[in-house]
């Protein structure tokens, strides 16, 4: 079955499409297509991302969203023609830990862009709403991308980690020769996404995200703010655990810079952050390959640490696997959308603390 999976992650960077052929076990990429937001989507994204915001404007860019992620996918196929869509939706709350709240204690998450705008434009069933039966099955709603991990990297013979680099960072430890209950994954925290906040701050708008990690690499890391930083509970937690916009987002920024620190000194900081914090997350896990995609790949200062922090590890790309790094994460809502469609369970217990394995995902038909 040809499928197409959607992805837009917590940079906001944009929609990022992959068209994958799936038949029985084996997994293989067709295309990969990426767009950029327009300019005016991506602020109004961040307006709504765990901030105050009115529900007509929630409404509008649901939708909107919906007809966004039509165009893409009719962009991506080409020639290709998918019988099944997985879309991920953009990700505005994400609460996996329960909260007291109006007298109950309840977890949640919201991941906009409508489905049923998507089947209708296109013609081709869509499987959304990934998240939700975990969270009602007592898990976190994340990470989700772990099973199908496990499905494209296990080794018989090799202990490998994978890691993704994207506005959070997440890991997936592998042991060599695995059942799925082996699996162990959990969000190590920002990846890209402080630095990213920075560096537009930095710019005046100009450019979103530090190209090569070139601004880091000339600046100086303010030592006393980086321990302060890593003292954060979440590095310590065991897992499962997640996080996001609403640990490292908008507030969290605005703290660094309040401090007064020269901007370029905090892009470094910042970068260095998500080094040792990955790099604390992976010496536990005992691994001999670091399988790396996401958008931090492509930061050459960053990759420089994390080698640097981890010289016993072998790191790879995931392209050396024919998996393009950028496209990973579509990839595995691709194939999620296509095990809910034979009736397979997509979350991991162990990995998202749910009390059962489920399956996940709901239905929008053509």
């Amino acid at each position: 079955m040809i499928v197409a999976g959607v992805m837009s992650g917590t940079s906001l960077d944009g929609i990022d499409v992959a068209i994958v052929d799936i038949r029985g076990g084996r997994i293989r990429p067709l295309s990969f297509y990426s767009t950029p937001y327009p300019k005016a989507v991506r602020e109004a994204l961040l307006g709504v991302s765990n901030a105050m915001t009115h529900t007509a404007t929630i409404a509008r860019l649901h939708f909107l969203l919906g007809e966004l992620y039509a165009e893409a996918v009719k962009e991506a196929a080409g020639d290709y023609k998918p019988a099944l869509i997985g879309l991920h939706g953009q990700t505005i709350f994400h609460e996996g830990s329960p909260v007291e709240y109006l007298g109950r204690r309840v977890a949640s998450t919201l991941q906009i862009g409508e489905a049923a705008v998507v089947a209708e434009r296109t013609g081709i069933r869509t499987i959304s709403n990934f998240r939700e039966r975990d969270i009602a099955a007592g898990g976190q709603g994340a990470p989700l991308v772990p099973y199908v991990d496990y499905l494209l990297f296990t080794s018989s013979s090799i202990s490998r980690v994978v890691l993704n680099i994207g506005g959070i960072a997440n890991i997936t430890v592998i042991p060599a020769g695995p059942i799925p209950g082996d699996i162990v994954a959990f969000d190590t925290g920002p990846g890209n996404m402080v630095i990213d906040a920075l560096v537009a701050h930095h710019t005046e708008g100009r450019q979103h995200y530090d190209r090569n990690g070139s601004i880091a690499r000339r600046a100086t890391v303010h030592e006393r703010l980086l321990e302060a930083m890593l003292s954060d509970p979440y590095f310590e937690r065991k897992p499962p655990k997640t996080t996001g916009r609403e640990q490292f987002g908008q507030q969290f920024v605005s703290g660094l810079l309040a401090t007064g620190i020269p901007l370029p000194d905090l892009i470094a900081t910042a970068t260095e952050l998500t080094a040792q914090s990955i790099a604390l997350a992976i010496q536990a896990a005992h691994a001999e390959e670091v399988i790396v995609s996401g958008g931090g790949l492509h930061n050459h200062r960053l990759m420089q640490r994390l080698r640097a922090l981890l010289p016993y590890c072998e790191f790879k790309s995931s392209a050396d696997f024919g998996i393009d790094p950028d496209a990973k994460e579509a990839i595995a809502f691709a194939v999620l959308a296509y095990e809910f469609t034979r009736g397979r369970t997509g979350n991991l217990p162990r990995v998202t603390g749910a009390r059962r394995r489920v399956l996940l995902g709901k239905n929008s038909p053509a």
